[in-house]
């Protein structure tokens, strides 16, 4: 089986310039992991376990865990209105539930700060929520009604955190999930307030078929909670044996992220808290994440007790398939 992801990473990385690492996991036990490619191209140097990708979407599943965190200490209850804890927030009747489940209907907020942002820094968490009270943008729809996967619910959920918390987001997470669960490889990071780590990898994409470019930062890469949670491939299944096993959150918080929401009309979403849950061939809880060049993703197959790391910083665009690949190649060739 090694030697079948080995030469699947090998294939990958040639034909589809695949740079990433991947972990395969089964049982509660690592059955595989390793990277291929480069973590720089200039120096050509190559990654290895300890290469920090940024999780874009990735990210959300630790805002939901955060809040879920608050709310087990009674400090908070999902159906509290955003209003309750920033009163000018325009949009009202807004619960943390909603932002959870994607049914807030807010606008986006990378729309907003492109457009009506005035600084040359990128605005901070605190510095947005200031500009959704005054930049006058529409909503989509009323809370409840629809699913609308929103990125602007989760930098709204990272502020309450740090609201109720009286925390910067990336201090609560630390002190929170990364500490107790021992992923010393594991970080938030906001470009303007932070420095770089070491082993921070750098999000490229590809030009003209050849030469790799580092992606730029632009004006929506100071927001966490949406994104810009840093992590390794080793981390993340510390992770998520860390919460499967309830070392961070009960029973009950638990099967209320890994559940399908619903709206007010009673319609299932395919959203959980934090957590892609599709029914549909096999279930599976998952998320991908895309932004700045990286590609992420973290799948559990509960039923096979499977788990799929996969992280990638050269703009890849096919995690979909690499996971049933590898899930096909798991399956054909495992014996306990």
């Amino acid at each position: 089986m090694t030697n079948k992801l080995d030469s699947l990473l090998t294939r990958i990385n040639k034909r589809h310039d695949f740079h990433g690492s991947l972990l395969v996991a089964k049982n509660g036990k690592i059955l595989y992991t390793n990277q291929v490619g480069y973590s720089n191209f200039k120096k050509k140097e190559f990654l290895n376990d300890t290469s920090v990708f940024q999780l874009a979407s990735v990210s959300k599943q630790f805002t939901a865990a955060a809040i879920m965190l608050l709310h087990e200490r009674n400090q908070i209850q999902l159906t509290d209105t955003v209003n309750k804890y920033f009163p000018k927030f325009p949009y009202e009747n807004v619960t943390i539930k909603h932002l959870l489940n994607h049914t807030a209907g807010l606008p986006k907020y990378f729309w907003i700060a492109e457009h009506k942002w005035k600084q040359k820094r990128a605005p901070s968490n605190s510095e947005m929520m200031s500009l959704l009270e005054t930049s006058n943008v529409q909503r989509f729809f009323k809370p409840g009604r629809n699913f609308d996967y929103s990125n602007t619910g989760y930098f709204v959920l990272a502020s309450i955190v740090e609201k109720v918390s009286d925390k910067s987001f990336s201090s609560f997470v630390s002190e929170n999930i990364f500490d107790p669960l021992e992923m010393k490889n594991s970080f938030v990071y906001n470009f303007e307030n932070e420095v770089k780590k070491r082993n921070q990898l750098h999000g490229y994409r590809l030009y003209r078929g050849w030469r790799h470019l580092k992606i730029n930062r632009t004006v929506n890469d100071g927001i966490v909670g949406d994104k810009n949670v840093y992590s390794t491939s080793e981390d993340l299944f510390k992770w998520i044996i860390g919460l499967n096993n309830g070392n961070l959150l009960s029973k009950k918080s638990l099967e209320l992220m890994y559940s399908k929401g619903e709206t007010i009309y009673g319609r299932k979403i395919p959203y959980g808290f934090g957590f892609r849950i599709n029914t549909k061939e096999q279930n599976t809880i998952y998320h991908h994440g895309k932004w700045n060049g990286f590609s992420t993703g973290i799948t559990q197959y509960p039923e096979d007790d499977i788990v799929v790391i996969v992280l990638e910083h050269t703009s890849y665009n096919a995690t979909t398939s690499l996971n049933k690949k590898v899930k096909k190649i798991v399956e054909e060739n495992f014996t306990s």
